[in-house]
């Protein structure tokens, strides 16, 4: 496996995990066994790259507006970031619909299932629920006020803040530039210390993400409570990667336009992301791994990156 490329190793990964926790379901304490032994790998792998997740975004993004030197490049590279996060966005949303209403992956789960399903998240949605009636009875501005955070050390205590720890980040970079230069270098120097660190820890998880994705996928065979429900994942799962060639065939022209790099090279940098994406669904988990790919395989400067 030590000259398979990355993106390879995980794939095959996918693969095995599934046959694994086929082979599993079909014999007496499989279950069981996969749970015990195969599934903490996963976990550990998944936990491991969260665990990173604050410290890469307070490091690399501390280092990168920092190093501008000038606050008025912030501006005009955030304002191009934002018009190409709503422009993907938008195209990202459009194939979802199309897809999910043409291929329609839950019609194959049977009544029951959906009945059995629907009892036993009902604790868990009901969250959900209560959030978005907040959500809606908020002010218009309310967005703005949770992005800035009453205790930086709070915020940073969950990946689901990560917006308020970006927050603070760039305020952090923006003071570093305003401050004369011998005071900011010592703190500087630390940061970008830190983020090699960091980016060398990824470099080793990463060495772990092919058996990683194996034990949650064999975990996610024989986790599965029916037959339909298996089947309707696969339906999904199919949509997902229907998807996801759409949008990289639309990125790829897009680097190709604006850069003129050959498609293989945005490929092989940036599949590992998105196959460690496709089987975890933890943006906080993949996020590490998008920058390091970015920055390491595909030359983007690290300001930008960052």
């Amino acid at each position: 496996m030590k000259k398979l490329a990355l993106h390879w190793k995980i794939l095959l990964g996918m693969v095995l995990g599934v046959l694994l926790g086929f082979a599993a379901s079909s014999i007496d304490g499989g279950k069981e066994l996969v749970q015990d032994w195969v599934k903490p790998f996963g976990t550990i792998f998944i936990n491991s790259l969260k665990l990173i997740a604050v410290p890469l975004i307070l490091g690399s993004l501390i280092k990168g507006v920092s190093d501008l030197k000038d606050i008025s490049k912030l501006s005009k590279m955030g304002g191009k970031t934002i018009l190409i996060y709503i422009l993907t966005t938008v195209i990202a949303v459009s194939i979802g619909l199309l897809l999910v209403n043409t291929i329609k992956p839950g019609n194959s789960i049977s009544e029951k299932t959906r009945t059995d399903l629907v009892s036993n998240y009902t604790e868990s949605t009901q969250k959900y629920k209560e959030e978005a009636a907040s959500q809606k009875n908020s002010g218009p501005l309310q967005a703005l006020i949770d992005l800035v955070p009453q205790n930086i050390i709070g915020a940073s205590s969950e990946n689901k803040n990560m917006l308020q720890v970006i927050f603070f980040a760039i305020f952090f970079g923006i003071g570093l530039i305003l401050i004369p230069e011998e005071k900011s270098k010592p703190v500087k120097d630390f940061f970008d210390g830190f983020n090699e660190v960091i980016l060398k820890m990824i470099d080793l998880i990463m060495l772990a993400a092919p058996y990683g994705v194996l034990a949650l996928l064999a975990a996610l065979v024989v986790e599965s409570p029916s037959a339909d429900l298996f089947k309707a994942l696969g339906w999904y799962a199919l949509t997902v990667l229907i998807g996801l060639l759409l949008m990289i065939v639309f990125y790829m022209t897009l680097v190709f336009v604006f850069t003129g790099k050959k498609p293989n090279v945005f490929i092989n940098g940036i599949s590992p992301a998105q196959l460690l994406a496709f089987s975890t669904s933890s943006s906080a988990a993949t996020l590490p791994v998008t920058m390091e790919r970015v920055h390491e395989h595909l030359g983007v400067e690290e300001e930008v990156s960052s």
